[in-house]
């Protein structure tokens, strides 16, 4: 791990170099974050997510990603998550601004575009709105500023929600003369945001709740039962909606093996890690422990990623921070840091 930070710290992005010292090394001088916030906030993403901010403090003309009016990075949700994973601070100005607009505009209000009905996220498994919010909330670090304590706990009911059935057939009905799998009303299932929201939060986390996500995560990681793997469902709201990622009754994957290549989930895995799981399932610590096998001697994570996971920056995907791959220097510090991230958080003694 000290090759790794030290690969890190002389070769990589401000960004990285500051969530380094801030998170992982809790070493940080004034005059550093200083310096280092200073070349964050100069970077040209970074400066059109700025200028993209309305007076209410809404980023640009989208909620839930992209569209026709807002960029890839220029809206609300997108623009949120990638300040924060490049270490903008909670209390800059912009961020400041961002989470009043989601404090006091009503689900009404036309920046949303229709996108948020009050308690849908109770009334539809794996599935609202006002998820997206809250994940916007966690990641940027204001849940004790913003109440989204009771998303908190439905995102915790919903991995609890794995153990008390057999599986998502009992929750679900077919709709659409048998085609279509989709949740009851008021069930409850975990999916993307509710473990996002939770890897973001601390206030749920003691040793009871992280033993069971992983007896969840462990139930939808199984593959015995063939009927089961990859089973997901929809929402029914008048007619057939996706979830938010729902995850699947079996074959949960952290990992896929293409051309005798594992290509690892890092996201996930840098979740689950910070939500205290990784210690109680071996699965996962050997996942973590074959990564932290890949560093070699200048301290460079060497394991294959899929480009997608880590450039197509939006509401599903999202990890790059270096400003772009044109450099294999700059892919290995992105790579490195992520895989620093899991091996910090998985708590394992290596």
């Amino acid at each position: 791990m000290d090759r790794m930070i030290e690969y890190c710290l002389h070769n990589a992005n401000p960004s990285i170099v500051y969530r380094i010292r801030k998170d992982i090394l809790q070493d940080i001088s004034k005059e550093e974050e200083n310096r280092l916030q200073e070349k964050i906030m100069s970077e040209k993403i970074i400066i059109s997510i700025l200028d993209c901010q309305k007076e209410n403090g809404w980023l640009g003309n989208g909620f839930h990603g992209s569209n026709k009016n807002a960029g890839q990075f220029t809206n609300m949700e997108a623009g949120v998550k990638y300040l924060a994973e490049k270490g903008v601070k909670q209390d800059s100005d912009v961020l400041k601004r961002a989470m009043t607009a989601f404090k006091e505009l009503p689900n009404t209000d036309a920046c949303y575009r229709g996108m948020w009905n009050i308690d849908d996220e109770f009334k539809y498994a794996a599935n609202g709105g006002n998820l997206f919010r809250c994940a916007c909330i966690a990641r940027a670090g204001w849940e004790s500023f913003i109440d989204i304590s009771p998303q908190i706990d439905l995102s915790l009911e919903s991995f609890y929600r794995v153990l008390e059935v057999d599986s998502i057939l009992d929750i679900t009905r077919l709709v659409k003369k048998g085609t279509r799998r989709v949740f009851n009303d008021f069930e409850k299932w975990p999916c993307r945001y509710h473990l996002d929201i939770l890897a973001h939060t601390n206030c749920w986390k003691n040793e009871k709740n992280s033993k069971i996500l992983a007896e969840a995560v462990r139930k939808m990681m199984r593959t015995d039962c063939k009927e089961l793997i990859g089973l997901t469902a929809d929402s029914w709201v008048g007619y057939v909606l996706g979830t938010c990622g729902c995850f699947p009754s079996q074959g949960f994957k952290l990992m896929d093996v293409e051309n005798g290549l594992a290509y690892y989930h890092l996201e996930y895995l840098i979740w689950l890690a910070k939500c205290g799981v990784i210690k109680y399932l071996s699965g996962l610590q050997n996942m973590v422990e074959t990564i932290y096998g890949c560093v070699n001697e200048e301290g460079i994570c060497e394991i294959p990623v899929h480009d997608y996971l880590f450039k197509d920056w939006g509401t599903y995907a999202g990890l790059q921070l270096e400003v772009d791959w044109r450099s294999k220097t700059r892919k290995n510090c992105d790579i490195t840091f992520r895989a620093l991230q899991l091996c910090y958080y998985s708590g394992l003694d290596f």
